[in-house]
């Protein structure tokens, strides 16, 4: 199960290439600790979710920086707690995801030892796409002949 193919998502989703690149480079080498869900929920809504039993609000922390999600946990241990079996992982951990250009955190909340990250790709007027009129006059000439009145 550590084999993940993302090659159908990659010929549907354009700009998440890098992505999914990074993700199976990622599942070949991490640990797999703690286990997470991308899911997709439109064409512009994303939601990440991070397993974090154990982990209280204060002791994770999202952060992003120069395209990159970092999501990491850090329990203060107590050291007095005599385990007879410890099942619950409580180590801490860093789990970093690469955003495609144009996706933001939207917002974050923990419920029931998961932690949710929406997402959301924000794509600039400039770059959305546009139709353009057949046998339309030109723009530029429009232009210039509203100057010279």
């Amino acid at each position: 199960m550590r084999d993940f193919d993302f090659s159908p998502y990659t010929r549907s989703t354009i700009g998440f290439d890098h992505l999914f690149s990074l993700l199976q480079q990622d599942a070949e080498t991490a640990s797999g600790y703690p286990p997470y869900n991308i899911e997709r929920s439109d064409e512009t809504h994303y939601r990440i979710t991070v397993a974090v039993a154990g982990f209280r609000e204060k002791d994770l922390d999202v952060e992003v920086r120069d395209g990159v999600l970092t999501v990491s946990g850090k329990t203060d241990e107590e050291s007095n707690q005599n385990y007879l079996y410890r099942g619950i992982a409580g180590r801490q951990f860093a789990r970093r995801f690469q955003l495609a250009e144009h996706v933001e955190v939207r917002s974050a909340k923990l419920e029931n030892g998961l932690l949710h990250i929406d997402l959301e790709r924000l794509i600039p007027e400039e770059k959305k796409p546009r139709r353009i009129a057949i046998n339309a006059p030109e723009l530029k000439s429009i232009n210039n002949s509203s100057q010279a009145a």
